[in-house]
């Protein structure tokens, strides 16, 4: 038996391989996309080049720092990223922001106490030895972290995160810094506000105007005719 197609005999085998081969094609011409954020169906874009060690030093706070220093801190504000993104980003468990983060720990371990280690440093030759340059590095470690805690900004930001954090656990052992080169740069981008690319985003941009509550506008409970026009101005009621 045969099935007949535009003209052409195709056999139950050869048209079963067409099939397959259809649906191969299709599967990876979907693989071969961006797959749709968690957020958003047109996801922005947070893409950013590679950090210069010039531009490190200004964006991490380590004026003058040696190139040693810049890649301890850029692995340094990633810990700090990807840990607050444990923390804000529970509320979406696909992203895995918390095992991410306990797995990047684990995994670059010893390039994070090195990192540690290289910023204090820093602050002791810029500031000064012992108690001095402790402290300022203690208070720029939550200065970063405070640096990375968004509200408004959290979906992209939370995003951004995921896909770094996931980059950081499969990176060699000793090459977190050029994980964090590569997409610190896109996790600061992330904290900048932007919505949903292709629909917008009306829940969140909606906001809701109200008349003026001066009691001057009021008389017994009724809106007065001028502060009523004013409101219907606002709102975009013609008369």
């Amino acid at each position: 038996m045969t099935l007949r197609y535009v003209g052409r005999s195709i056999g139950h085998r050869s048209l079963g391989r067409r099939v397959v081969l259809g649906l191969a094609m299709t599967a990876a011409a979907l693989m071969a996309q961006p797959a749709a954020a968690q957020f958003f169906w047109s996801p922005p874009d947070f893409s950013t080049p590679p950090l210069t060690d010039a531009e490190a030093t200004t964006a991490l706070g380590l004026p003058g720092a040696t190139a040693a220093e810049v890649k301890a801190g850029l692995v340094w504000n990633l810990r700090a990223a990807l840990n607050v993104a444990a923390l804000q980003c529970q509320f979406e468990p696909t992203l895995l922001s918390i095992s991410n983060y306990n797995a990047m720990i684990a995994h670059h371990d010893a390039e994070l106490d090195a990192a540690q280690t290289t910023l204090l440093g820093y602050f002791q030759r810029t500031v000064g030895k012992g108690k001095p340059g402790q402290m300022a590095s203690d208070q720029y470690g939550t200065r970063i972290y405070s640096g990375y805690s968004t509200v408004q900004a959290q979906r992209g930001f939370c995003q951004a995160a995921a896909l770094v954090g996931r980059q950081a656990i499969f990176a060699q052992r000793g090459t977190l810094n050029e994980v964090a080169r590569n997409g610190l740069g896109s996790i600061k981008k992330s904290l900048v506000l932007a919505g949903e690319q292709f629909y917008g985003d009306p829940g969140r941009s909606y906001s809701l105007t109200l008349p003026s509550f001066d009691p001057k506008c009021w008389k017994k409970g009724k809106m007065l005719p001028a502060c009523q026009l004013a409101w219907n101005q606002k709102i975009g009621v013609q008369p």
